[in-house]
């Protein structure tokens, strides 16, 4: 629903109003989705629509302080985004780096780089991890950076993490088996101590995860937006939120 300018703000207003401050969200995670469809829509390059999609991270960070989420993960580069044409990856990677470094610049929210980080060109490690230096001492909201990001992976990075540390300890396997469960994961996985997501908004009107923080969303809502990523608006972050807030979560029953 588009409504006329005028409107737009008064209704924007009366739903941010509305919005019940304890069903907030603690954790989002977001699919930044429908860059390249947007600059194709407009006869653009595919770099302008990632650069647009960037310009609109500080602006969805800075809608989550107002209505109370305390951790935002932004899914920004999948690992099967790395098999894009080399030409679109340097562009975009340089693009991330760049949103890294304002984001970081602001010293507004803290800033963690999550994925396979030994997929990534060293210049946008030496990036992320810049990001993470810089803002390790910010209190406020928590961000997740998710470059080079599939949850298959990290999954499996999990399980990697838990035997070498137990293979350390001098555990054989027959113990290791016996002793594991679903909690030695989630001790492991790149989100470790965080509170798993509460809400899931994926842009462009693509209805499915892609493997977005699998383990992490078992007991998700998600919430799916017509908007590309790069037109996503505040009215449309605050309908996901009112959306979440209406839902009787029933947590996996």
């Amino acid at each position: 629903m588009r409504l006329p300018h005028p409107l737009y703000g008064l209704y924007e207003r009366r739903l941010a109003a509305s919005l019940p401050r304890d069903r907030a969200p603690r954790h989002v995670g977001v699919i930044l989705d429908g860059n390249r469809r947007w600059a194709r829509s407009l006869g653009a390059s595919t770099a302008t629509g990632h650069r647009r999609g960037a310009d609109k991270i500080s602006d969805v960070l800075g809608w989550s302080e107002e209505v109370g989420v305390e951790v935002v993960t932004l899914w920004m580069l999948s690992t099967d985004n790395l098999s894009r044409s080399p030409e679109e990856l340097t562009d975009l990677l340089a693009i991330i780096e760049d949103a890294v470094r304002e984001l970081a610049a602001t010293r507004r929210w803290r800033l963690q780089a999550v994925g396979s980080l030994d997929l990534l060109p060293e210049r946008t490690v030496r990036a992320l991890r810049a990001g993470e230096a810089a803002t390790r001492d910010v209190v406020g909201l928590h961000v997740n950076i998710a470059v080079g990001y599939g949850g298959r992976r990290e999954i499996a990075d999990a399980v990697r993490a838990y035997l070498r540390e137990h293979a350390v300890a001098g555990s054989s396997l027959d113990d290791m088996a016996e002793s594991f469960d679903v909690e030695h994961i989630a001790e492991h996985l790149y989100t470790k101590g965080q509170p798993d997501p509460d809400l899931v908004i994926r842009t462009s009107g693509e209805q499915r995860l892609g493997g977005f923080l699998l383990w992490q969303s078992a007991h998700s809502e998600f919430y799916f937006c017509e908007a590309y990523w790069p037109d996503f608006r505040r009215v449309d972050f605050l309908r996901a939120v009112r959306a979440y807030a209406a839902r009787e979560r029933r947590l996996g029953h």
